[in-house]
């Protein structure tokens, strides 16, 4: 094989933003900006955001890109301890050119992967606001920076569905191509997705072209099993939590209605996934002749239903690599999580390429960007020749720019001193539940 690793081209297609605390100025005035999430500050300098009556932490593990490993844990805990690039759009792309990636998909941070914030607040009117105001400063404001680097991806207000076919339509309208979801309503006190309240959303998903993004962690999180566990055994879990998503979302009897239906399981991994199917088919062998299962799946198997419309991703997956053969290759697409602490940034590259030396450059282009590019609607070469694009020409440019890629410790005016790190899944649980609730 000819190709090496600056020669690929890579798009991720699951990283975060840590929204800055101005993204409203732009889009609502009055009352409806004076009512729109807000950033605070604690006395002891930790960041918070706030939302009718509801606090949210800001920052955390979603946001330790550029620390020392050492340092992980619960913090950072203010803004001024974040490498630039979490929420400042200029920089993240300074970051993605030292990292050799040549576009991404970003879901928010203090809303939720899925905008399940504004599905928590009491006034549901102004929350269908200041959504569609967050959806205009992501496409417009921070996609529309650099509208050849980013795929814009909307949040819904599902909690109406006249509501959610009308932000479907508009977002469309600005050349939108991806929304994300929450893989259970029933989470947030919304019917089922075997209901028929989602058939409006099913329909006006397909006939504007909508992939629907299905974040882990935000309806089915990965259990411990007790709050005891080691930290470090949720984490391993985590992109397995996608099974029970993916089990319920490929026995849903629309996707017979609309076979061109687009879901991508984000963050969820590939090693898993052969077994996963192999499962459902034999499930569905031995057990569809009394839960009528067949009437759902006709001539086709789970595994076929699966291959078809379920895009997955993944960020470091030897094995699923190796096995890709027992997935769609048409269906798999890179991530790099940036800022998270799972990110490789940035050495993705590197790692990428050791995993991907067997595959033919059919399949490295595949599963590196002409995947992504074709199911999201997003020919960035319209605009960029490929050869601007690679990981060699994109870390050329940071370098020659003066991107600073050394490690930065704790920092920032208000670390909290001597915290304890969080140790246990039970632990980490608890902090969260402590920033998310009401005052």
């Amino acid at each position: 094989m000819s190709m090496t690793m600056n020669d690929m081209v890579l798009i991720s297609v699951d990283d975060h933003i840590s929204e800055p605390p101005e993204m409203y100025d732009n889009h609502l005035s009055g009352v409806d900006l004076a009512s729109a999430p807000k950033l605070r500050m604690t006395a002891d300098g930790t960041n918070y955001w706030e939302y009718q009556g509801i606090q949210m932490p800001s920052v955390g593990l979603n946001a330790v890109v550029g620390r020392p490993l050492e340092e992980y844990g619960m913090e950072p805990t203010s803004f001024d301890q974040l490498r630039k690039g979490v929420y400042d759009v200029h920089a993240r792309v300074d970051d993605m050119n030292a990292n050799g990636i040549a576009a991404s998909l970003n879901f928010g941070t203090a809303v939720g992967f899925d905008g399940g914030k504004f599905h928590q607040a009491p006034d549901r009117n102004l929350a269908r606001i200041h959504l569609q105001a967050y959806n205009d400063w992501h496409v417009d404001e921070w996609c529309g920076a650099y509208p050849d680097r980013f795929i814009p991806c909307a949040i819904l207000p599902t909690w109406d569905m006249k509501a959610t076919v009308a932000e479907i339509k508009r977002m469309a309208s600005k050349g939108v191509h991806a929304v994300s979801l929450n893989e259970n309503p029933t989470k947030q006190g919304l019917p089922s997705i075997h209901n028929e309240y989602w058939e409006p959303m099913w329909k006006a998903m397909v006939e504007n072209d909508m992939v629907m993004n299905l974040h882990i962690g935000a309806g089915n999180p990965q259990v411990h099993a007790s709050d005891e566990t080691p930290i470090e055994a949720w984490i391993a879990t985590m992109p397995m939590s996608s099974a029970v998503g993916a089990a319920d979302w490929v026995n849903l009897e629309a996707l017979h209605r609309y076979p061109d239906m687009k879901i991508c399981l984000s963050e969820c991994g590939l090693g898993w996934i052969p077994y996963f199917m192999e499962r459902a088919d034999f499930s569905h062998a031995r057990h569809q002749f009394w839960t009528n299962s067949k009437m759902t799946f006709g001539d086709l198997k789970p595994s076929d239903v699966f291959k078809r419309n379920f895009m997955v991703c993944f960020i470091d997956d030897d094995f699923g690599l190796h096995n890709l053969e027992y997935v769609n290759e048409d269906m798999v697409a890179f991530e790099t999580d940036y800022p998270h602490s799972d990110t490789l940034w940035p050495e993705a590259p590197e790692h990428l390429w050791r995993s991907v030396q067997h595959l033919s450059e059919e399949q490295i282009n595949k599963v590196t960007h002409l995947n992504t590019m074709r199911y999201y609607g997003f020919d960035m070469f319209k605009t960029t020749s490929r050869e601007d694009l690679t990981v060699g020409a994109l870390r050329a440019k940071a370098a020659a720019d003066g991107v600073d890629l050394s490690l930065k410790s704790t920092g920032g005016a208000n670390p909290l001193e001597g915290t304890k790190r969080v140790v246990t899944s039970g632990d980490l649980f608890k902090m969260f539940a402590h920033h998310a609730t009401a005052k």
